[in-house]
């Protein structure tokens, strides 16, 4: 184990840039002191905070006021507050981090204090045992680092096999997937979380857990599976990291919610974006902005058919015609009300650079992104024709019509850039 207390130094333009970052308008804590505060010092205040920083950094002691939280009730009990702190830190020695940087954060957790505030009431302190510091830009990696301990037990079960690679979990901070090509190997993994889990003070929710079965039948196959003796709820759907998955492995109804959720914000916006006298450029501008956003949220993995583009030019001229507040029973043409609007339709287009965009990160990055979307999955094919995948989609768009040939030219950076350019340019 690695006991090297001879850190690198804390420089201040670091502590300068830190301060930069955070947000104003925030409750101060105990101390009282607010971010307004020390930008107002200015280079007087950035040194006294960088000095303070280089005292906590060499003792590893940390001043009592800032080991100090004060906090609301809420009703929840989240994951965050489950941690046990022995386990973080007997980990973190395990990968042999920096003697200064494992003392500062064995402080940070084995002398915090907290207290409760009620109606303006606040009450005594008391000592924390548990959970990682909300708010804290440490707590995701600690808290993903304390998962990963779990989840490490499945290295060695089966999952789904992409590329000859076994597949079983997917994780983002506490959403976890659990993934097996029949029920009794789910219910095998889940037994395993739940058991690892347990032992680490975690406990799984049954009443947020679903299970879902992909397949292309109209009818999905039942799959009861149980969290101590709880059967989970079957779902044909349901919403992971804000995505609509579907449980014919399409992204239509995704598709489809997006362009609703944009529609209602539309008319939130209402007032402004078909106020005529505000100028065209300037609305369009904030539709944009504010509006096309919603709609192509996580549109870096939709598979776009003939049919979905219909949809979603539709909208789009949708978004225009109410714009320049033409009633859905005047008789014009897409074409004139492009022409009226000054503007040509992109959205599509937009969707299709911001995929090649997507693509090229993660072909470059090289990682399980990567796998998923250039391997092939084991087993026989369906009869009838394919489904329509986005490299294929992708490979059109830009040009050489294969996969293999966009899969060559992802790499030139350059080139990649100028392809998209191009297809973004001339395509739809």
């Amino acid at each position: 184990m690695k006991n090297d207390f001879a850190g690198p130094l804390i420089m201040k333009e670091e502590v300068e840039t830190a301060i930069k970052k955070m947000k104003h308008g925030k409750a101060t804590g105990p101390d009282n002191i607010s971010v307004e505060l020390i930008e107002a010092l200015e280079d007087f205040g950035i040194g006294k905070v960088t000095h303070l920083l280089h005292e906590i950094y060499d003792t590893g002691q940390i001043p009592t006021d800032l080991s100090k939280s004060i906090f609301i009730a809420l009703p929840k009990k989240p994951a965050f507050d489950r941690v046990r702190h022995d386990e973080i830190i007997m980990q973190l020695k395990q990968l042999n981090i920096d003697g200064k940087y494992l003392r500062i954060i064995k402080t940070m957790y084995w002398e915090q204090t907290a207290a409760m505030r009620i109606e303006n009431k606040t009450s005594t302190f008391q000592d924390i045992k548990r959970g990682v510091r909300q708010g804290c830009v440490l707590s995701p990696d600690l808290f993903s680092l304390y998962s990963e301990i779990i989840m490490r037990n499945l290295d060695n079960h089966s999952g789904i096999k992409v590329g000859g690679q076994s597949i079983n979990n997917l994780r983002y901070s506490d959403d976890t997937v659990l993934i097996a090509e029949n029920k009794e190997d789910l219910q095998k993994l889940l037994n395993i979380v739940e058991e690892e889990s347990r032992k680490k003070g975690l406990e799984l929710n049954s009443k947020k857990a679903e299970v879902m079965v992909i397949s292309r039948k109209q009818e999905s196959p039942k799959c009861d599976i149980f969290i101590n003796e709880v059967k989970l709820k079957q779902s044909g759907k349901f919403k992971y990291l804000g995505t609509i998955i579907s449980n014919d492995g399409k992204t239509n109804r995704e598709i489809s919610a997006r362009a609703a959720q944009a529609k209602i914000n539309f008319q939130k916006m209402k007032t402004i974006l078909t106020n005529k006298h505000i100028f065209i450029e300037s609305r369009k501008r904030a539709l944009q902005c504010y509006i096309e956003p919603v709609l192509m949220y996580g549109c870096e993995a939709w598979t776009i058919s003939k049919q979905i583009q219909n949809k979603l030019e539709a909208t789009e001229m949708w978004f225009l015609r109410r714009m320049l507040r033409i009633p859905w029973t005047a008789k014009k043409t897409n074409e004139r009300v492009l022409k009226e609007a000054k503007k040509r339709r992109l959205l599509v287009r937009t969707i299709r650079k911001r995929q090649a965009t997507f693509l090229g990160h993660v072909m470059r990055r090289g990682k399980l992104e990567h796998l998923v979307t250039t391997g092939k999955f084991e087993g026989k094919r369906s009869r009838g024709r394919q489904r329509e995948k986005i490299m294929d989609e992708l490979a059109t768009w830009l040009g050489p019509g294969k996969v293999s040939d966009t899969l060559a030219a992802v790499k030139d950076r350059d080139l990649w850039r100028d392809m998209i350019a191009n297809a973004y340019k001339q395509g739809t």
